[in-house]
């Protein structure tokens, strides 16, 4: 008899193997699912084939973002290169960066040429940047009161004169349920940002170690990037989520 064992370690890439599943399985719909599950217990489902959706099948928030890249690109977090790869075969010049080693092979078998593995953190201080993307909602990668500013200030250093970041997100005060506004309480109450989600994602017997995602109001947003040279200079609202474009001033 054999016996499974389950992973907790952050080399359990329960992310990556998601996509690189649903990729090798030929994106077979209501097969492949994002499980999320939130640290009060809150669970959350999303179909896997919607990381790999083309720009016909995009909501209007990403169109919209999608049309404010310039230069040359650094998609953070790049998932399965939903916006990597169409920029690209548009002749546009992007670096799809992951902390995810599967997630980026699937991208380079979707055709996507420049790619790195790590953090912001990791990327040469000599490597320059025209537009950094946090779309797919990674405004949620600023984690955290203190996180956020740091990860602002690494960008600006990574930015060429004139650079931007596009990014999406979601105002943690327009969402519904008394399951939200009772996290939201918790999270003020252990000094905590509002909106600072502790999660961790599952695929089948692998599970990812915690980590901080950051949803924040507009205002919230500005605050984190006082004194990190970003502003906000354009907004797009649908919902309780919105776009953004920041730049370097």
């Amino acid at each position: 008899m054999t016996t499974t064992r389950l992973l907790t370690s952050r080399s359990a890439d329960a992310w990556g193997q998601l996509l690189l599943g649903c990729h090798t399985a030929g994106l077979p719909r209501d097969t492949y699912f994002e499980i999320c599950e939130r640290d009060d217990g809150y669970i959350s489902g999303y179909d896997a084939v919607g990381f790999f959706a083309g720009p016909g099948d995009w909501p209007e928030l990403d169109r919209w973002a999608f049309t404010r890249f310039r230069g040359r690109v650094l998609d953070i977090g790049v998932g399965a290169g939903r916006f990597a790869v169409p920029f690209q075969d548009g002749g546009g010049e992007i670096v799809g960066l992951d902390v995810s080693a599967d997630t980026l092979d699937v991208c380079r078998r979707r055709g996507l040429r420049e790619t790195f593995l790590g953090t912001v953190d990791d990327v040469p201080q000599s490597t320059r940047f025209d537009t950094f993307l946090l779309l797919g909602r990674n405004l949620g990668l600023l984690e955290s009161r203190d996180r956020g500013p740091r990860l602002l200030s690494t960008l600006a250093r990574l930015a060429r004169p004139g650079a931007r970041i596009v990014g999406t997100g979601m105002d943690p005060y327009l969402l519904d349920g008394a399951q939200h506004t009772e996290y939201l309480a918790q999270n003020r109450r252990r000094g905590r940002m509002s909106g600072q989600m502790r999660l961790r994602l599952r695929h089948r017997l692998l599970v990812t170690d915690w980590f901080d995602y950051l949803f924040t109001s507009l205002p919230e947003l500005e605050s984190l990037a006082e004194g990190t040279g970003w502003q906000v200079a354009e907004v797009e609202r649908h919902g309780p989520e919105y776009g953004v474009v920041l730049t370097l001033g």
